[in-house]
């Protein structure tokens, strides 16, 4: 299949019950269809968009296999016990052949494990297991992670950032993260504050939550401007976070362009803002392609292959994943894999 697309919008209806769809053929339920493979996907959020990109991945994955397969999309509503109890209830019915899972917090998600059937475990974004830095799997029954170590990419964003204060004293950074009860996002925050803090004349005026949300980050980032209006700098995880921050930017009087934004996501509107200069730069994910490599590689395990452990998300795409305006330039069909 072609993992290289230029655009994909990931416009699927998703529930908490349902949406079931096969690769020959629809189903009813995960329990219809004999023949089938029933696989449960569980998204930390069937709402988010970036979620829904993962399992646009997923269905398609199951269709270019040609074979039957029965989807059925389970809610995490971002709640770390929720998709606990889900993967628990999930590895121990009997209804389901495998599991793909974007974990809302895997260092929790670990307790399922071994679930109570021996089924495969393909696992997108973030690890299952105590260590969040760690791709190969850490727990008995996870066959593959497609994703990167969350500090690392942390790294990259802020070694921009880095860049750009070179000539700038103090450079003011407001660090705008999404959840910092979960630990991808506290890996990320310290991460960050690792790479600059070496940075004498950086300074770090406020670290924010943004819930990955555009209005929360909105608010969140208008609250910082009363104070710190001469910020240089805005570090965002997620693009629908950074989105919020240029609104409260424009709000407060600021050109967006005259401070780094910058996100992480690769959404459609994302990109655009890089390649207009309204971003400075933008962390690239590619999660249909994520969701593509998680269904092939659980495929191959239930029909009893050993697929690969460890697939590296940031090779997925057409385009160097830490993206600015010059870097984008080599890749000028590509619009993003999803919007959210």
């Amino acid at each position: 299949m072609n993992r290289f697309r230029t655009r994909i919008t990931a416009t699927v209806a998703l529930t908490t019950t349902a949406s079931l769809l096969t690769a020959c053929g629809a189903a009813d339920s995960a329990g219809s269809g004999s023949g089938a493979l029933k696989v449960a996907v569980l998204a930390s959020s069937s709402q988010n968009g970036y979620n829904q990109a993962v399992y646009q991945g997923v269905k398609e994955a199951a269709t270019a296999s040609g074979k039957e397969v029965s989807l059925k999309i389970l809610d995490g509503q971002f709640d770390s016990n929720t998709q606990l109890s889900q993967l628990q209830n999930v590895g121990s019915t009997g209804d389901y052949d495998g599991v793909v899972v974007v974990p809302n917090d895997g260092v929790g998600l670990a307790a399922a494990f071994p679930l109570g059937r021996d089924i495969p475990v393909a696992t997108v974004l973030n690890p299952v297991g105590p260590d969040i830095e760690e791709m190969e799997p850490q727990v008995e029954g996870v066959i593959t992670t497609v994703g990167v170590p969350p500090s690392a990419a942390a790294r990259k964003q802020a070694e921009g950032v880095v860049t750009y204060c070179a000539e700038i004293s103090p450079c003011k950074v407001v660090l705008l993260v999404g959840n910092l009860s979960t630990p991808l996002d506290v890996a990320r925050r310290d991460a960050y504050r690792k790479v600059l803090d070496a940075h004498a004349d950086i300074e770090v005026v406020s670290t924010v939550e943004g819930q990955y949300d555009r209005d929360t980050s909105l608010k969140a980032v208008s609250n910082v401007l009363q104070a710190h209006k001469d910020v240089d700098v805005i570090l965002s995880n997620a693009d629908q976070q950074t989105a919020g921050a240029q609104i409260a930017l424009q709000n407060a009087g600021i050109d967006p362009a005259g401070v780094y934004l910058t996100g992480g996501g690769g959404t459609e509107d994302a990109v655009a803002a890089v390649r207009a200069g309204t971003w400075q730069a933008d962390y690239v994910n590619f999660p249909v392609s994520m969701g593509e490599a998680a269904m092939e590689a659980l495929l191959e395990a239930m029909d009893g292959g050993t697929p690969e452990t460890v697939v590296d998300a940031d090779t997925l795409g057409p385009t160097e994943p830490y993206a600015t305006k010059e870097t984008l330039g080599d890749t000028p069909d590509f619009t993003g894999e999803w919007n959210g």
